[in-house]
């Protein structure tokens, strides 16, 4: 059985969602700043732990934004309202990965810098705990980054947006059986790349 999820919308927040893209669709600009400010956290995280790089990831949500002011005047809820964000945010980062595979992108030691950087910047460890933290931060995102696309995305949904299964699948397109099967491939191979870690 699946554990409850508090960081999950609840159908409060799901009515709160649809009431403002109704307001949105009309073209309220105050309510469309709040449903950004709601959500932006997440659609930004997601495509920082998609792509590796703050700076694409804040363009790329960006972009989801625009889509969906401009799907308002015409959104017709099927399912959660987080879904079809999180949709919007698949579609534009698996373009962007495609992108990428035709032009190469920030190299791996660039982005380890950005990303010890960012942890670096805390400033409240001390030095060596610091830096054990940024080698193991760095290390999990490598391999969240050598997944294939629809791994890592269910991974990032699941981990770090703890999105049920069930949500997953709508996002990716997938059986509820199909995510199963995707997570426990892409567990099996983070357990493989950081296997050194998890043995110390």
């Amino acid at each position: 059985m699946e554990p409850s999820n508090p960081a999950a919308p609840t159908g409060s927040d799901d009515n709160r969602d649809l009431a403002l893209m109704r307001r949105i669709g009309q073209g309220d600009h105050a309510a469309f700043a709040e449903l950004v400010e709601i959500h932006q956290h997440a659609v930004v995280g997601t495509v920082t732990k998609m792509l590796g790089n703050a700076t694409e990831a804040e363009d790329v949500a960006q972009q989801v934004f625009v889509r969906v002011w401009r799907s308002a005047v015409r959104y017709q809820p099927s399912a959660k309202f987080t879904t079809w964000l999180f949709t919007i945010t698949r579609n534009l980062v698996f373009n962007e990965i495609r992108r990428r595979q035709r032009k190469p992108a920030v190299s791996l030691d660039e982005r380890e810098e950005q990303q010890a950087g960012s942890v670096a910047a805390d400033g409240e460890m001390k030095p060596d705990e610091s830096a054990l933290l940024a080698e193991l931060e760095t290390a999990v995102d490598t391999a969240i980054q050598r997944l294939p696309e629809k791994q890592r995305m269910a991974v990032v949904l699941r981990r770090y947006q703890e999105m049920a299964y069930e949500d997953i699948g709508e996002i990716l397109g997938l059986s509820l059986p199909a995510v199963k099967s995707l997570l426990f491939r892409a567990r099996t191979q983070l357990r493989e790349d950081l296997q050194k870690y998890l043995d110390g």
